[in-house]
């Protein structure tokens, strides 16, 4: 640690601990129930859900990459995968040609709906379930503060490309 970086207070070091732990607990099971019922990583129905949210079912894959927070090679990855099962297609993007889009299928939002239930009885189950409304709202307004205070840093996805260079 650097020696002007001040130690984290109990407060704040139990604070983060919780936060970890509950993600991790919480992302684990999620994981598994996404498995068990449509055969998907939690990264593809990050992108399912996406792509089923957006009006026109579609999203330029660098959108979807800053989204889910996952390197371009990773997403070029899973969102072949996808399409290997026919849940997604890939096209040129439509507003520029260096752009690729990333479109849900039929089939993809088939998964979505058989996955959808168990996934929320999950989250009200492990999340949910010891928290009151009050609880909820007030845990919703600092963790929208925080993701908000994130999402303003750029993503690695976003950096620019390095160059490889002849040696």
């Amino acid at each position: 640690m650097a020696a002007d970086t001040p130690p984290l207070d109990p407060a704040e070091l139990g604070a983060y601990f919780a936060l970890i732990e509950v993600s991790s607990l919480l992302r684990h099971a999620v994981e598994q129930q996404l498995k068990e019922t449509g055969d998907l990583s939690y990264v593809q129905f990050q992108l399912l859900a996406t792509l089923g949210d957006s009006p026109n079912g579609s999203a330029r894959m660098t959108a979807l990459a800053d989204g889910v927070v996952l390197s371009r090679s990773g997403l070029t990855h899973q969102a072949g995968l996808l399409e290997r099962r026919g849940l997604v297609t890939r096209a040129p993007s439509p507003d520029d040609e260096r752009g690729v889009t990333l479109t849900i299928t039929d089939a993809g939002r088939a998964v979505l709906s058989a996955v959808f239930p168990g996934h929320i009885g999950e989250l009200r189950r492990l999340f949910l379930a010891p928290l009151d409304a009050d609880d909820v709202r007030s845990l919703t307004a600092p963790l929208e503060k925080v993701r908000e205070h994130m999402r303003r840093i750029p993503p690695r996805s976003a950096a620019p490309r390095r160059r490889r260079t002849a040696e």
